[in-house]
């Protein structure tokens, strides 16, 4: 199922209230990694399994995430780019979460980003930043910057086991997230122009500087994955993007934070169902 609208007030699981769902899986020892996309207008929230989508008028959409094939998961590079394809899937399927002219933007401005590594050099660069500066005032319009910040506040609160706190606002976890996309963004883009040095495109054919731009995506979620892990050793990398999130960022209103819970407590009910 790509994803459906559901009342806001129906959980199942013999509860009510999303705060009563975050109590209990407050007391749980093992979570699932949680996700999340800010939009103008609401929260997304996913698991590997599920996502939702909460709105600040209070709808709900639910959905499931694509099955994952195990083997073709766990080849280095391939597996990177399975899970960006996979992190928009509520964005590209999912009913309520964009409409049909906005998916249409998407896939212009996603094929947009390709094809201005095929343009002559001195092209490259001004069409570059053209593209970005669209990009960005589509992504932060409206309610995103605090509706951001409240995704990043509820899923620090499932990690941190605070969800009930959170939805009382006796607890604010950072706004800030090692995860963000912005982050990623921030590790995408000397990766491109490392991979463009060392393989320059300018005269290349088309297939080949959209091999180098695939191949710089592949290569930074790689870093991406050894940047998240345990250890620690390479958290320094997120630096930049830590800092670019003030900017990418609001802080968020109580009310904000809860519509960001209330899609975590949707994905949470069922995968604890």
């Amino acid at each position: 199922m790509p994803g459906g609208r559901v009342s806001a007030t129906v959980w199942g699981m013999a509860t009510d209230l999303p705060s009563e769902i975050l109590e209990v899986a407050d007391a749980k020892l093992d979570l699932p990694r949680l996700g999340g996309m800010a939009r103008p207008n609401g929260v997304v929230i996913v698991s590997e399994r599920f996502w939702a989508f909460a709105t600040s008028a209070g709808d709900l959409y639910e959905g499931t995430m694509p099955t994952r094939r195990t083997r073709v998961g766990r080849i280095p590079l391939v597996r990177g780019l399975l899970q960006l394809a996979s992190s928009v899937t509520p964005l590209a399927r999912g009913r309520g979460v964009a409409r049909g002219r906005e998916r249409l933007f998407l896939l212009a401005a996603f094929a947009a980003s390709f094809s201005v590594v095929a343009l002559p050099a001195r092209l490259e660069l001004p069409a570059g930043l053209v593209l970005t500066v669209v990009l960005l005032a589509w992504l932060f319009r409206g309610g995103t910057l605090r509706l951001h910040g409240a995704e990043h506040r509820a899923i620090a609160a499932a990690e941190q086991r605070r969800l009930q706190a959170a939805w009382s606002g006796t607890a604010r976890p950072s706004r800030f997230s090692p995860r963000c996309g912005t982050n990623f963004a921030a590790l995408a883009l000397p990766v491109t122009v490392a991979a463009e040095r060392l393989w320059p495109v300018a005269g290349a054919s088309t297939a080949a500087s959209l091999f180098v731009a695939v191949l710089a995506l592949a290569v930074t979620m790689e870093l991406w994955k050894a940047v998240q892990h345990p250890s620690g050793l390479l958290r320094g990398l997120l630096l930049p993007g830590l800092a670019l999130q003030r900017l990418t960022t609001r802080e968020p209103e109580l009310a904000d934070t809860r519509v960001a819970l209330t899609a975590v407590a949707s994905v949470l009910r069922r995968e604890l169902a």
